[in-house]
This record gives structure tokens, C-alpha cells and sequence, in this order.
């Protein structure tokens, strides 16, 4: 399955401004906002799930933003010169991750996983949740999905005991229909 179409001139106009380190002005047509003219310090470009993301200092909001390449259109010229930030988090693409795995989600919930973030680490797939060290023994694990089913059907493959932290009352009930559901079946075997 492919992602959406990106021009190759305006990935080449992205990159190039990255790496120039020149103010971004572009065409924004945002998934719920319409369209919007944005000028931006812009970062990196970050693959991600088939799609193509900007990561960039946005002034007039203060703070990190993340662009899908495929919804920006270029302005000519591009902006004056800037002196470059640390990246969010540390790691632009550990910050695409966590800005796309829960935050974006109508339904989100962090559950505190009882095995460290090493172990539980290759059992959260990219897109799926973003794991939080707490200790040795201990992590959190940020989700966000659809509906309270798909963040039950999301925790439990991880295969590792755990609690909610914090979660909508609806994946409480959703863990316990899974949950009878399972039991049910073994009755049933």
C-alpha cells in the first residue's frame, strides 16, 4: 500500500531549506483547519508510515510542529535565515512518533507496563504507542486509537502485565469484554 503523492519539488524545496537553515513559508491544507499560510524554521524531514513529515520550529505559535509533506505547497523565496534549535525530545523521529502514535487519536490512554522499556521495546511497533522508561522494572505506554476496542486490542499483545494510568472509562469496559470473550472460549474448548 502506498502513502499520498509527494512532488518531488517540493521535497527537493523542504529539504533544501533544512538544510540551509532559511525560513519555510508555505500553503497548509491541515486536516480539519482548511488551508493556512505558515512560515516556519523548518528541521527535518521525518519518514514515517508512508508518509513524508516536516519537523519545524513554528515562531508564531512557540513551539514544535509536525507538517505532512503531501498538504504543504512552497512559497518563493523562502525566508530569512535562523539559528537552529535543539530537536524536540531529543530525536526528531522519536517526536514524530509520539505526536502521531497518541496524541492525535480521538481515544488515548497511557498504561504502566510492569517489565522495563528495554524488554516491552520490540513489542510496540512504530505508530502504535510510544514507551516511556520509569525504571528497571517499570514503563508507561502512551496509545491512541479509533475506539477503546482498538487500544484494548493494542495492549494486550504486548504481553506484559499491566494497569491503566490513565485511560477513558470505555477501555476499562472493552478489556472486560475482551476478557470474557477470551474466558468464554476456553469454557466453550
Amino acid at each position: 500500500m502506498r502513502g499520498p503523492e509527494v512532488s518531488p519539488d517540493t521535497l527537493m524545496a523542504v529539504a533544501e531549506a533544512c538544510r540551509r537553515r532559511e525560513r519555510l513559508r508555505f500553503d497548509y491544507a491541515g486536516p480539519r483547519n482548511g488551508s493556512s499560510v505558515r512560515s516556519v524554521e523548518p528541521h527535518s524531514l521525518v519518514s514515517f508510515d508512508r508518509h513524508w513529515y516536516l519537523v519545524a520550529w513554528d515562531p508564531d505559535r512557540g513551539d514544535w510542529r509536525t507538517f505532512r509533506v503531501d498538504r504543504l505547497t512552497p512559497r518563493t523565496p523562502t525566508g530569512q535565515g535562523f539559528v537552529p534549535r535543539d530537536p524536540p525530545e531529543g530525536d526528531v523521529a522519536a517526536y514524530v512518533t509520539h505526536q502521531l502514535s497518541a496524541r492525535a487519536w480521538q481515544f488515548q490512554a497511557t498504561v504502566t507496563l510492569y517489565e522495563s522499556a528495554e524488554a516491552v521495546a520490540d513489542r510496540v511497533w512504530p505508530g502504535m504507542g510510544v514507551v516511556e522508561p520509569l525504571d528497571d522494572h517499570g514503563c508507561l505506554l502512551h496509545l491512541g486509537a479509533d475506539t477503546p476496542r482498538d487500544l484494548a486490542w493494542m495492549v494486550t499483545p504486548v504481553d506484559a502485565d499491566f494497569t491503566l494510568t490513565k485511560a477513558p472509562p470505555e477501555l476499562a469496559e472493552a478489556l472486560r469484554v475482551q476478557g470474557t470473550r477470551c474466558l468464554d472460549a476456553l469454557r466453550a474448548g
